[in-house]
């Protein structure tokens, strides 16, 4: 084997641990740790900590907090204490984890820190996004071309060892770098400089996955770093001999494991319990037949929870739940946007592109008058800004209108929110005069535009035998999601995850626009869907921060509008008590909608919303099953009806799909509060936005890669989000379940590795629950449950 070939092999070794960082305004939630998925949590942390420095458990006090409040019950906890092997009193050990050492507290080496120092300072110019007036030269040529340019340039950089004089590829700079290591280390030493700067790494990985247009014009890869890496630490003569410590569970990891352990079987077995009793009610009563008023489809997002309890006070409105991005895996072009979007779940290709298309004349002349000029303006005014020849003139001329609007936006934010919206009035929303192009068109190389016909009658038939629809109501709303919030480079990490760290309502009007197709309506009745002539499909998009619904109700006839006169009416209804909730989570005073619309417009509200902070279930089954429940905003709901799925299809799409990328979301969350510091991004009043990439802690270093600390915290000292791995609950045949299990690998890995916990409450067994553990085993909830006690299987047994 050539050593070029090894090296590369090697790499791609090293890169299992790397995880993925997408830019800040596309931010999309991830494990940070989900390079270590394939080992036990227990080891996978540990591994990590030695790795990152992270911590990979909850702290003392988190722990005591959780006791003292009653959510980790003493009867669970000391089952899991015991089965641990330990007999002293909670508290006394609390007092031991407290006083364990923090594997953050070994300080980085003086050649490490000037490295990370050189490297994070070539990193952030040549990766840049468009926000540097100012580009790094030789940036087409990638990476590594672009820093040998430099090196000789730069005075941080010794002029020495293979510093001095850079080999045009970068793989001959990392041999003559590890030449004096044996092959053997080599995998080892470059997941300890891949480890070094993480969010860079996660950054540098995710920019080559993804391959997109920043890519194609300025390549980078792992290689191309690691080379610039080990030449400067060369030129340091720093020692490379990879840490022969391993990452292995100590006495204070595995206290930690039993309370957090207790900690989630008490939140867990008080869901399940609630959501089995509801599925014996069910069975018990009689089934409402009646077709509602109209149903509305929103994200499964946890945020969707609390508006859709309200919503269905309100009147006779039925609501389901479905990934955010509809099931229409599409690039998204705006009327406005300067470049397309991937708007579908990271584990999701693009299989279309679809643009929006102006349909109303006048409307769309009208906003492109008024967007024109305000473009226009902003341009001037950046290009003082950026001039050095015009800067200080432009302050001295413009700098009281600029104090004006300041002190405005800083003491009253909510009545310059109410001043733009009515300065902004004349200019029509581009969803009043634009329509998602649907049409189908061929492309010989890149996504083909639009959808066939056959496309649109598989995405909606996709959609409601996912959710178990046997009925349609007069009006059918697909709900997308967004949030609204100033002056906060984390925007995106509070839209649709399901989206990409973007908008909702595009694709609820993408689905809506294909429902609403004749021949789609036609083909979707001879499979078998009901559809009377009377429904009308139409979109609309939740604001999560103020929980206002805006119906895109252009293209509704006349015969029903009062029906959406009287539907607008209760979502203000719902969102009035949705707010009222959300502000008392909050912590705030005063008219709750009042407040919602001042965090939306305060540019200096650090917490704007709680994105989706709490996060703890996710609940596979019929709405009824959680409609009389209040789930405080902590569970994920998927809408399924097992009888109308016999053959799993539907389970195993709900379980790959929106399961996986709940669990990632749970992760970030977890991960992020355990670890701020290591996994989160720290506090926003300290953040320093860098290229439009990421953020800083001060005025470099290394990308911060997770949530900031007041999306996770209700004050400095009052945390909010509960770090619990996922506990997932699912109304179906366990051996339904089980069979799904068999045929995904990657599920049985997760589960296996205890990354998150799966209860299966089967309808079919007198309602009785059944927890996986491992090796597709599982344990009754109950005595009694019929499992085969041997191989803990479950026996078949008929759908009813």
């Amino acid at each position: 084997m050539s050593t070029d070939t090894a090296i590369r092999d090697s790499i791609e070794e090293a890169a299992g641990v790397v995880g993925s960082l997408w830019p800040v305004h596309s931010f999309v939630t991830a494990n940070p740790l989900s390079g270590f998925e394939d080992r036990p949590f227990e080891e996978a942390v540990a591994e990590a900590a030695e790795l990152l420095g992270g911590r990979g458990y909850p702290s003392a006090e988190t722990f005591r907090a959780a006791l003292e409040r009653g959510q980790i019950s003493r009867d669970r906890l000391d089952a899991e204490l015991d089965e641990a092997g330990y007999d002293a009193a909670p508290e006394a050990l609390l007092d031991r984890l407290a006083d364990a050492p923090d594997p953050a507290e070994g300080d980085a080496d003086d050649a490490t820190e000037h490295v990370d120092r050189v490297l994070s300072k070539w990193l952030s110019a040549f990766l840049d996004e468009g926000s540097a007036h100012w580009s790094m030269p030789n940036r087409e040529a990638g990476f590594y071309a672009a820093f040998r340019e430099v090196a000789a340039h730069d005075d941080e950089i010794p002029d020495a060892g293979v510093a001095a004089d850079l080999p045009e590829e970068p793989t001959d700079a990392v041999a003559a770098a590890l030449e004096p290591y044996p092959e053997g280390e080599w995998s080892a030493i470059f997941e300890e400089q891949l480890a070094a700067l993480p969010g860079w790494t996660w950054f540098v990985n995710r920019r080559v996955e993804d391959g997109g247009e920043w890519q194609s014009a300025h390549p980078i890869s792992l290689a191309g770093y690691l080379a610039a890496r080990l030449a400067v630490l060369d030129a340091l003569d720093a020692d490379l001999s990879p840490d022969s410590d391993a990452g292995e569970p100590d006495a204070a990891d595995e206290i930690a494991a039993a309370f957090l352990r207790a900690w989630e079987a008490t939140y867990r077995e008080d869901l399940v319990d609630a959501v089995a009793a509801e599925s014996e009610s069910l069975a018990d009563g009689e089934a409402d037949s009646g077709r509602p008023d109209a149903q509305l489809v929103f994200c499964i997002d946890t945020r969707s929870e609390v508006i859709r309890r309200h919503v269905e006070e309100t009147g006779d409105y039925e609501t389901h739940g479905y990934a955010g991005f509809f099931g229409v895996p599409m690039e998204y072009e705006g009327y406005d946007a300067d470049v397309s979007v991937e708007a579908c779940p990271p584990i999701v290709e693009p299989q279309h592109r679809v643009a929006e298309a102006p349909a109303d004349e006048d409307a769309h002349a009208s906003h492109d008058r008024w967007t024109g000029l305000r473009e226009a303006a902003t341009e001037v005014v950046e290009t003082l800004e950026a001039n050095a020849a015009t800067a200080y003139g432009f302050v001295e001329s413009a700098g009281s209108g600029y104090g004006v609007a300041l002190a405005a936006r800083t003491l009253v934010p909510e009545r310059v929110r109410g001043l733009v919206g009515a300065a902004t009035g004349p200019i029509p929303d581009v969803h009043e005069f634009c329509e998602p192009d649907l049409d189908h068109e061929h492309a010989d190389e890149g996504l083909p535009a639009g959808l066939t016909t056959e496309e649109r009658v598989e995405y909606a038939a996709a959609a409601f035998e996912l959710m178990g629809w046997e009925q349609f109501g007069r009006l059918v709303v697909f709900t997308g999601h967004a949030s609204e919030t100033a002056n906060n480079p984390y925007e995106s990490s509070l839209d649709c995850g399901a989206c990409a760290g973007n908008s909702g309502g595009p694709n609820a009007r993408v689905l809506a626009a294909i429902c609403s197709d004749p021949e789609v309506k036609a083909a979707l009745r001879e499979r078998g869907f009901e559809i009377p002539e009377d429904t009308v499909f139409l979109a609309a998009e939740h604001n999560t921060t103020t929980d206002e619904v805006e119906l895109y109700d252009g293209d509704v006839p006349e015969s029903h509008a009062d029906d959406v006169e009287q539907l607008r009416a209760d979502l203000a209804s719902a969102r009035e008590r949705a707010a009222a909730e959300r502000a008392e989570s909050l912590g705030a005073d005063g008219d709750p909608v009042s407040e919602t619309e001042r965090r939306a417009g305060d540019w200096a509200e650090t917490r704007p919303e709680l994105g989706l902070a709490g996060n703890a279930g996710f609940v596979v089954g019929p709405r009824e099953l959680t409609s009389d429940l209040d789930l405080d905003g902590r569970a994920f709901l998927h809408s399924y009806d097992h009888a109308a799925d016999p053959d799993g299809d539907a389970l195993a799409a709900i379980l790959t799909g929106p399961m996986v990328v709940t669990q990632w979301i749970n992760a970030q969350y977890y991960f992020s509060t355990v670890d701020n510091a290591v996994y989160g991004s720290g506090s926003k009043v300290t953040h320093n936005p860098v290229g439009n990439l990421g953020v800083y802690q001060g005025n470099g270093g290394d990308l911060m890669t997770g949530l900031p600390l007041q999306s996770l915290t209700t004050a400095a000292d009052e945390p909010y989000h509960q770090p619990l791995r996922l506990s997932t609950v699912v109304h179906a045949p366990v051996e339904r379940v089980e069979g799904v299990l068999a045929e995904h690998e990657q599920l049985q890995v997760l589960l296996d590795n205890d990354w998150l916990a799966l209860t299966v409450v089967d309808p079919t067994r007198d309602h009785r629950a059944f927890h996986y553990e491992q090796d597709l085993a599982w344990t009754p909830a109950v005595a009694g449950a019929e499992l085969d006690p041997e191989t803990r299987r479950a026996p078949a047994v008929a759908d009813d």
